[in-house]
């Protein structure tokens, strides 16, 4: 993985709040096809760096490369030219509307008259969705009356369809049943297969194992470590999120 260009390198990222740093000398690297686990108490500021990745917050100090090269985030707007979106576990769907309709929801389809283009927004959608989750048969029906995993198959494929590379997954599978949990685990493995690189926040660490390739564990704002899944324990993962304790027995420090 190390011979390839990072689609995503944060650098010593700094985010203070008043007198407060949220996030403190945190580095972070996303290849293509990896899904990085970001893990850490409420407040470690987890959500607070991969804001600033979203272009939610921007940082008092650091840069953020995309494929090598310096990016200027600072509007929600700016990430999605980079391709980067943020799926949030509220996923910011229209319950009232079907799953072409929120597709599409802000970036319509129109027909060479100005009008809106729903045939053609349904034809899209249906092939989104054929490509993502071939299960999914509730076009028509308001996404209010779709389950957990149906919804989030709706999120992931309004991001993909809009050419997403990067994606940030905020607790994908938070109060989702065990079969719906395994939907979304399977959309995750086919959007690596694709190349796309997620961040995947969660407080689940048996999800977050189950479906990463590395782990970015943070304490009080500090970097305790990243680390490959394979080459740590659950215990190990528990004791960094825990008591800040590297897999090797050093403490975290200021700045990482």
């Amino acid at each position: 993985m190390t011979d390839q260009t990072p689609l995503v390198e944060m650098r010593d990222i700094h985010v203070s709040f008043g007198g407060i740093k949220a996030v403190d000398g945190v580095s972070c690297t996303l290849y293509p096809g990896e899904v990085v686990g970001l893990l850490g108490h409420n407040g470690a500021g987890k959500s607070t760096l991969i804001k600033v990745l979203s272009g939610a917050y921007r940082a008092d100090e650091g840069a953020i490369l995309i494929n090598g090269e310096e990016a200027a985030i600072s509007s929600p707007r700016d990430a999605r030219r980079y391709n980067i979106e943020t799926i949030y576990q509220t996923l910011a769907l229209a319950d009232n509307l079907d799953a072409a309709s929120n597709l599409f929801l802000g970036r319509e389809l129109t027909t060479a008259t100005g009008s809106l283009d729903d045939v053609r927004m349904e034809a899209e959608t249906r092939k989104i969705m054929g490509r993502l989750n071939p299960n999914f048969r509730k076009f028509e029906a308001p996404v209010s009356a779709l389950s957990g995993g149906q919804r989030q198959s709706v999120a992931i494929a309004r991001a993909v369809y809009f050419e997403a590379k990067i994606l940030i997954m905020d607790e994908p599978t938070a109060a989702l049943g065990v079969q719906e949990t395994a939907m979304v685990s399977e959309l995750i493995k086919q959007l690596k297969s694709e190349g796309i690189g997620i961040f995947l926040i969660s407080h689940d660490i048996h999800d977050v194992f189950d479906l990463s390739d590395r782990l970015t564990v943070m304490k009080n704002g500090r970097l305790v470590d990243t680390v490959r899944v394979e080459d740590v324990s659950q215990d190990d993962v528990l004791a960094m999120i825990i008591a800040g304790q590297r897999p090797n027995g050093g403490q975290v420090t200021n700045g990482g």
